[in-house]
């Protein structure tokens, strides 16, 4: 009797701890964005999106390619709650899909195409697409609606066919943007893990130009290959708003950021500039999982805070179980290990809204990159230190906790207060004042992979 006991107390003890768990996680109130504000612009510095009431725009986005080809209606409003409650605002999906999109049904036995035609649309399979798009504006989400997956434009790899043209790719574009245009929450993202070179070059401007002839109200970019960036081919074509890079999903190194967003930061014009597809969590290194392991939440906060630190206007989330909305039905692409109702809630997922509530507690439409800012940040990939500043702010984010030694002379200012803000859970710790005295060394409050933290310094 004695041992039961023991062990009752023991489950009731662990329950109580889940539980616990679980409520430290503050959930998103009310809608995620107000579109009452307006529909979104490139704010007037050409760094940031915003809305015309010229309030910031927090673009943090989930990677959901599947989502109009393989949720029924009761799954996809489940999914888009989830999002909501933590923060998410964009939701990336693809009308004609990667895996089977063209020719595997729906839930509700529908394909978007007859005899994979673009300009012979299925109107039961937009209907459903109309109806996601109507669900997310209910909850304040927009779509980064892509108008198909790469492979039709261009196979090299996957399912395809190949079955868009110069000419068929225009009045294809034509016809999402009539049907979408009314709609509040959409931002189109032509491309689809592809390139922008060569023939696929007259393509995707020909479909971007066809959205465009009718629809002047949403923003468009190009979602390349993994990698690259949007800017490699499209930045001087006037239908791209702000660029977009895939830094993807083969390393840990922070290398793919100087090479790819600091330099497309830099390039005139000016575009604003994010990235669209980073490490997954839950994705194989370099799809090696038994030689490199897994990303889990730790790379997630390191690419999420690199990014928007580096000067990327946002960043998009994603989860290799998600993407692809694997069930016990559907075959795992890539090692996928698990199911997309199972992975919703996994840390990482729930730290977009520490980012979020981050950014919001200070003006992010001012924030740029303030590299110059830190003294000690050549001590190897590992230890990537970045620096962000606003007019009266600063914030360095320090990936595993580890010291770092800043050149206060550059803030001039006499005194300054420092705090220290948790990337895992959202708490703010240890704030002080501080007298400027040239350069000083801050110590996080703990250190190690995973214990990455963020100095925030107002002045």
């Amino acid at each position: 009797m004695r041992n039961i006991n023991t062990y009752l107390v023991l489950v009731i003890v662990n329950l109580l701890f889940l539980a616990q768990s679980s409520a430290q996680e503050s959930k998103w109130k009310g809608a995620s964005v107000d579109f009452s504000k307006g529909r979104l612009v490139i704010d007037p510095d050409r760094r940031h999106l915003a809305f015309e009431d010229g309030s910031h725009f927090p673009y943090f986005g989930d990677t959901a390619w599947e989502l109009f080809h393989r949720l029924d209606k009761k799954d996809t409003d489940f999914y888009l709650e989830n999002r909501r409650q933590k923060g998410f605002t964009v939701i990336q999906a693809v009308i004609l899909s990667e895996l089977g999109g063209l020719d595997v049904p729906t839930p509700d036995g529908n394909i978007p195409l007859f005899g994979n035609d673009p300009s012979l649309p299925n109107e039961k399979y937009f209907e459903h697409v109309d109806w996601v798009v109507g669900k997310a504006m209910d909850k304040g989400l927009f779509i980064g609606m892509l108008p198909t997956w790469g492979d039709k434009v261009d196979k090299q790899w996957g399912i395809g066919p190949q079955i868009f043209t110069q000419k068929n790719a225009f009045d294809y574009g034509r016809f999402l943007g009539e049907r979408y245009k009314r709609f509040p929450n959409i931002i189109w993202i032509m491309g689809g893990d592809r390139s922008g070179g060569e023939k696929n070059f007259e393509i995707w401007r020909s479909m971007a130009e066809g959205i465009k002839s009718v629809d002047h109200s949403h923003l468009m970019t190009f979602h390349p290959i993994g990698e690259r960036s949007s800017a490699e081919w499209f930045h001087n074509e006037d239908w791209l708003d702000f660029n977009m890079i895939q830094t993807g999903h083969a390393s840990r190194s922070p290398e793919i950021y100087r090479r790819l967003l600091i330099s497309d930061y830099n390039r005139v014009p000016v575009k604003p500039i994010m990235d669209g597809e980073p490490r997954y969590e839950n994705h194989p290194v370099n799809w090696k999982p038994d030689e490199m392991g897994w990303f889990d939440d730790a790379d997630v906060r390191q690419t999420l805070y690199w990014s928007i630190f580096s000067g990327g206007f946002g960043y998009t989330y994603g989860c290799h179980s998600i993407w692809q909305m694997r069930d016990q039905s559907k075959e795992p692409m890539g090692f996928a290990r698990s199911f997309w109702y199972d992975d919703l809630d996994l840390p990482g997922a729930w730290d977009i809204i520490h980012a979020r509530n981050l950014l919001s507690s200070r003006k992010a439409s001012q924030m740029r990159p303030f590299p110059d800012f830190i003294l000690d940040r050549d001590i190897g990939d590992n230890e990537w230190k970045v620096a962000s500043r606003g007019d009266n702010f600063s914030m360095v984010y320090l990936p595993n906790g580890s010291d770092v030694l800043l050149d206060l002379s550059l803030l001039n200012r006499r005194d300054i207060t420092a705090i220290w803000y948790n990337p895992r859970n959202g708490r703010w710790v240890n704030k002080k004042k501080i007298k400027v005295n040239g350069s000083d060394k801050f110590s996080a409050p703990s250190s190690g992979r995973g214990e990455d933290w963020i100095l925030v310094i107002d002045f």
